[in-house]
């Protein structure tokens, strides 16, 4: 009776459309990813396509059916808040990625959009070497919540059918 209960919820659960987080399938079978392949968002990215199954990443731009164009990366630290007496107190951390994904044309596919991503931490100068660790682990959650709403992103994207990219190249602008 138990294993056919299991069964059952195994088979709603799939029936839904429920995938486990970190699952991303792609619409694509083979994606470049426009950023140094011994960068750790480049191993995530990677990392979180290839789970999803079909999608294979390529390193050549020209074997691609798609290629995410990141056209901003920044990461900023700026004071949030000051004591009376004038030390700092909090940091906001901030990182914008601003992105597009274009065919091997250099037609878009997915318009140019931007994820921000803002962490607030307090810092006290009397424990550097912990708020400086806290820090890195702030940043290092604040890249792995990007990565996951990039693939998100990226897994709900809707590529343009073949005929239509091929009639919007050949059809010249007026």
């Amino acid at each position: 009776m138990r294993k056919l209960i299991v069964l059952l919820l195994a088979v709603s659960l799939t029936a839904c459309g429920f995938q486990l987080r970190g699952s991303f399938n792609l619409p694509w079978t083979t994606f470049h990813i426009g950023q140094p392949e011994n960068s750790e968002i480049y191993a995530q990215l990677k990392r979180g396509i290839e789970a999803g199954g079909q999608t294979r990443v390529v390193t050549d731009i020209k074997e691609a059916q798609a290629s995410l164009v990141v056209l901003r990366n920044d990461q900023i630290k700026s004071i949030l808040s000051l004591s009376a007496t004038g030390l700092v107190r909090e940091f906001q951390l901030t990182r914008t990625f601003t992105y597009r994904v274009v065919d091997p044309k250099g037609q878009e596919i997915v318009p140019t959009a931007s994820i921000i991503l803002q962490r607030q931490m307090t810092f006290d100068d009397t424990h550097l070497f912990a708020k400086e660790a806290e820090e890195a682990v702030i940043t290092r959650d604040i890249q792995n919540d990007l990565v996951q709403q990039l693939l998100r992103r990226l897994a709900a994207a809707k590529p343009r059918p073949v005929e239509a990219a091929n009639q919007a190249v050949a059809q010249p602008a007026h």
